[in-house]
């Protein structure tokens, strides 16, 4: 496990570097994102992706179920002389009235698609929040890159090993659980494993809930990275943006989708 799993703090500030430096300019490339926009996120943790919004002067709401994620945005944002356009929400999303909330420009999905259980069901309701131009944007990682298991969240040294999540559900939770894993983490991981994503996958889920692509860029080297690792993040070269192949390649996606 890395310092900035423990330093939320860190986390925080490294969430709203890459999406300052990458996010905001792949969707400003489709949409020009203003100050009256109204952003949600859902999913957003301690918050940290909505801050560059913020700071343009949108009306931003971030939504998370975990209760102390959403006490330490609070706490993050306390002096941020724009929060009164802040708005953090400790709820389910689908516990969520979307005539209780204001109609949205954009929603925000990153590094959280791949922990929610029966995507179809998830993007379907998302879109009753949205304006009728609104768009979504997504950045998550196919579950058969290198640490799509999100084994770095591990204590042992299963922490630095790839790959190894693609083994079956029993064989990967036996080695788990030899390198002293704790269950909690274990069944974290697992859960993880069970709401896995493909790229092929999430794109015959677009079409059968009639979300058409506006724009996707993948890469081989997380914008993330950069931030975390001073890697620069590269794209996908082509040659291997096959699909099924680039799964093992592609470190994430990054999507803007919209209703049809």
């Amino acid at each position: 496990m890395q310092d900035r799993h423990i330093d939320r703090e860190k986390y925080f500030q490294e969430q709203g570097a890459v999406t300052e430096k990458f996010v905001i300019p792949f969707i400003s490339s489709e949409v020009a994102i203003t100050s009256d926009f109204v952003i949600v996120e859902v999913g957003c943790g301690e918050g940290g992706n909505l801050r560059p919004f913020l700071d343009m002067g949108c009306k931003v709401t971030g939504i998370d179920s975990a209760s102390n994620k959403i006490e330490n945005a609070k706490k993050f944002y306390a002096s941020h002389p724009l929060k009164d356009n802040l708005m953090l929400i400790t709820e389910d999303i689908y516990n969520i009235s979307p005539d209780k909330i204001e109609k949205v420009n954009l929603i925000i999905i990153r590094d959280t698609l791949e922990h929610i259980p029966d995507h179809e069901k998830f993007l379907s309701h998302l879109s009753n929040f949205l304006k009728s131009d609104g768009k979504i944007f997504l950045g998550f990682p196919p579950w058969r890159m290198p640490f799509g298991g999100h084994q770095q969240m591990c204590e042992s040294i299963l922490c630095k090993t790839p790959y190894f999540h693609l083994l079956p559900a029993g064989l990967y939770g036996w080695i788990l659980k030899k390198f002293g894993e704790t269950p909690s983490k274990i069944k974290g991981l697992l859960q993880v494993r069970e709401t896995r994503i493909s790229i092929s996958g999430f794109i015959r889920i677009l079409k059968r809930i009639k979300y058409k692509i506006d724009k996707r860029e993948l890469y081989l080297i997380n914008p993330n990275y950069e931030i975390k690792f001073n890697l620069k993040a590269r794209k996908l070269p082509w040659i291997i943006n096959i699909p099924y192949l680039r799964d093992f390649f592609t470190t994430t996606c990054y999507y803007i989708i919209s209703k049809q």
